[in-house]
């Protein structure tokens, strides 16, 4: 499939009310779950996307539109979030979140982009060029492997607790 900017911005504009549902409001055991050294918790997730919304899709979403392949997308750190958010709660990061991507989904229906724009290209730092429509993709299937992965971990922390029913639970890994 290729590319439906409609589409992806209607999931796009979902991920912070479905993320909210699943978060707001649990026990701190449920937030700060990993899978393990170097994995990370619901809550690190969550600071992940807000700093993607801050730093990451929209502003190189702009450099393609402005620039081209003539300007560079600034690296972004995907880690930055692990030192960052440590004081803050999670219903605070997931109004931010919530905010930050109404702005940004916002911003993009904005620009009433054309099928021609999506198949501009802009320069990514590891990858080259890349099109404006992959971009948009990449995003959208950014959400949806975050929200997957929020899912199993948090399913994982009843890995043991689930006995024998784990042999029928593909979750359980």
């Amino acid at each position: 499939m290729d590319v439906n900017l409609e589409h992806s911005l209607a999931l796009l504009d979902r991920t912070p009310a479905t993320l909210t549902a699943l978060l707001s409001g649990l026990p701190e055991g449920w937030l700060h779950a990993n899978e393990g050294e170097g994995t990370w918790s619901p809550f690190d997730v969550l600071g992940h996307l807000v700093d993607g919304e801050r730093v990451n899709w929209l502003p190189r979403l702009r450099v393609i539109l402005e620039h081209g392949e003539a300007g560079t997308f600034a690296p972004f750190d995907r880690f930055a979030h692990l030192n960052a958010n440590g004081h803050r709660s999670v219903d605070d990061l997931l109004a931010e979140f919530t905010r930050l991507r109404g702005e940004n989904v916002a911003a993009v229906r904005a620009l009433h982009l054309t099928p021609a724009d999506l198949a501009r290209t802009g320069r990514h730092p590891e990858f080259g060029p890349v099109t404006l429509g992959q971009l948009i993709a990449t995003w959208t299937a950014h959400d949806l492997a975050h929200l997957v992965q929020v899912s199993r971990t948090m399913a994982r922390t009843y890995r043991d607790a689930v006995g024998p029913w784990r042999a029928y639970l593909s979750v359980m890994g």
